[in-house]
């Protein structure tokens, strides 16, 4: 009985964790950093402000875990979509790039909360790191599948079209999110597929009917 009460204890404090971040994450969409104090978590996890500190020992810790959660929920995405094409290089940079401009990647209120962020990065040294952290991971992710393209490259090639493409990806997921009425079905995953395949000499589109979960519509 005693190691299933501990067992207990931790999926609890889990919850709790997650629960605070996801209140976190709310109030900065909605207002900014600055909406998101102590009390207003606290009343929207639905617990007291105390409680947040055996979690969190402060509201900063708390505001740079809700980040870290917004860009590692976005980079796990990409990660489960490799998990489920086979060995081609080019299928699995093509399932990684679809992953990254379809939902719920693509999503308004992902783009608002990462917006909500933006101007408190340049004035929090950690919140910064934590911002580098995700780029960084995201940015080699995809240099490492682009250099599993069978392809002849010169040194510094695939670290500068990594950037490229994330650069595009980017511009994408935020145009995406924001302005979905703006675009034909499936017109930011077409579009992000042949933009990359052109900067990396690659026919992505080539695999677009193997990608999971994408339905082929005509615009």
């Amino acid at each position: 009985m005693q190691p299933a009460r501990r067992i207990y204890r931790r999926e609890s404090e889990e919850n709790r964790r997650s629960a605070l971040i996801a209140a976190t994450q709310a109030l900065v969409a909605e207002g900014g950093p600055e909406a998101a104090t102590v009390r207003a978590i606290a009343e929207r996890a639905g617990v007291t402000p105390g409680l947040i500190r055996h979690y969190f020992h402060s509201k900063d810790e708390l505001t740079r875990a809700a980040y870290r959660a917004l860009m590692d929920g976005m980079m796990a995405k990409g990660a489960d979509a490799i998990e489920g094409v086979g060995a081609n290089p080019e299928e699995r940079l093509a399932a990684f790039v679809a992953a990254s401009l379809r939902p719920p990647v693509l999503d308004a209120g992902a783009v608002v909360l990462w917006a909500g962020y933006m101007h408190k990065v340049r004035s929090d040294p950690d919140l910064m790191n934590v911002h580098e952290a995700g780029y960084m991971a995201f940015r080699n992710t995809l240099q490492r599948l682009i250099e599993t393209l069978p392809r002849e490259t010169k040194p510094g090639q695939t670290r500068t079209e990594a950037i490229a493409c994330n650069a595009v990806l980017d511009g994408l997921w935020i145009e995406g999110s924001l302005l979905p009425a703006a675009f034909a079905p499936g017109e930011i995953i077409t579009t992000g597929l042949s933009s990359i395949g052109a900067i990396l000499g690659v026919n992505l589109l080539a695999h677009i009917s193997k990608l999971p979960d994408f339905r082929k519509t005509t615009p």
